[in-house]
């Protein structure tokens, strides 16, 4: 961790989520320089939508799944040019919302939601691109047979232009081989639709699904690798189409860091436990199991000594439940109460897929490291217990 980021976690009410523009921005720079200029690039940001308030000018589009999103879109004034509406439940009204908003770049999940974006369309007089999503053995999008019907029948909804396809099958891919080989797919499959239907797709958006390593000491080494093992198939297939590549975790994942506090300490039966202010509902590391892997963990501590030998530690949270162990075995010298550990690549999916409501504990805190490392509150803790018994539940009392 560099200086401003230590000084950063020690100054924040813990628990507290600190993301990082200067990281973000490395990260998409580093995929654009790999991918080159003719290819686009997409924050899917579903990932981390704090990040969008520092969204690099690397990023082409952003990818936005849900009516929530795009207000959040809406309140950080994104231009709805740089927006694909994508995600597998649309509504009418969500379609017609984002249309208003000004989006016209819109993914069909569905048959349902090509007559939405239809519609919408043509009610207001524009003309909406659509990107059909094909399906892989998934409830995502379309077979290849419904795919190539609803491009034979495109004269049948108005206002939209079928621009070509969306493909994504799944995150966490460990073998370059495995994306070499769903591009040549992908070519294949724009080559039937030439022959078979004289439709010449423009344009692709992909998910790489590219892996992040959240264990390893190495992991930016490894993740660089794989980016340039399919870097060159990602720069020939966009000489083919105009190529979309959307990733939100591979972007988000090292930009971010979950600052604890060490409440309690007790030595159980043999082992030394440390109880902390978060826990897994604030954590989200693909992959672990029950803390069996011990993440990147920088202990700062609150002025004792550290002298001594190191110690291994099993770290748990807050929750009352057996499963909150975030890491067991990892060592430390002189850990203590009021000392703060800080989890590395938190950026992703942490600050909101963890079970936040569970035991209703507060939402930590979310602050921004910015572009000059100066550290700016971006969310206040947020009381749970609010959610969890609203004014039309106590009426009832």
């Amino acid at each position: 961790m560099h200086s401003a980021l230590i000084t950063a976690a020690r100054e924040v009410a813990s628990p507290a989520y600190i993301f990082s523009a200067d990281a973000f921005a490395g990260r998409a720079r580093m995929v654009k320089e790999a991918f080159g200029e003719d290819t686009d690039i997409c924050y899917s940001i579903k990932a981390n939508p704090f990040l969008l308030a520092a969204l690099p000018e690397e990023f082409s589009k952003i990818e936005v799944c849900s009516p929530g999103e795009l207000e959040i879109c809406r309140a950080l004034r994104i231009d709805p040019a740089k927006i694909i509406f994508s995600g597998v439940n649309k509504s009418q009204a969500e379609v017609d919302t984002a249309m208003d908003y000004g989006v016209r770049i819109l993914t069909a999940e569905s048959e349902n939601h090509l007559r939405y974006i239809s519609n919408a369309a043509a009610e207001r007089g524009v003309a909406a691109e659509v990107l059909i999503r094909l399906s892989c053995e998934s409830q995502f999008g379309m077979d290849r047979s419904d795919v190539k019907r609803l491009i034979a029948d495109r004269a049948s909804f108005p206002g939209t232009e079928i621009k070509g396809i969306h493909y994504f099958t799944g995150t966490q891919k460990t073998r370059p081989k495995e994306i070499i080989k769903e591009i040549a797919r992908l070519n294949q499959f724009l080559d039937e639709l030439e022959e078979e239907l004289r439709f010449t797709a423009e344009r692709v958006e992909y998910g790489t699904g590219l892996a992040v390593d959240y264990f390893a000491s190495d992991a930016d080494d490894k993740e660089k690798s794989r980016l340039d093992e399919i870097s060159g198939c990602i720069r020939e297939f966009s000489e083919r189409v105009r190529l979309t590549v959307e990733m939100g975790r591979f972007f988000a994942a090292p930009c971010g860091w979950l600052v604890n506090t060490v409440v309690d300490t007790k030595f159980n039966d043999g082992a030394h436990y440390a109880i902390l202010d978060g826990g897994l509902h604030m954590m989200k590391y693909d992959g672990q199991i029950q803390g069996m892997q011990i993440p990147v963990i920088t202990h700062i501590g609150s002025g004792g000594s550290k002298d001594g030998e190191a110690e291994k530690w099993t770290l748990c949270g807050s929750l009352c439940t057996t499963a909150d162990v975030i890491a067991r075995g990892a060592s430390f010298t002189g850990l203590s109460e009021g000392d703060r550990v800080v989890f590395h690549r938190t950026g992703a999916y942490s600050v909101y897929e963890g079970f936040s409501m569970f035991l209703s504990r507060d939402l930590p805190s979310v602050y921004m490291l910015d572009k000059n490392n100066d550290l700016r509150l971006m969310r206040s803790r947020i009381e749970t217990a609010r959610f969890n018994m609203a004014e039309d539940l106590a009426g009832w009392l």
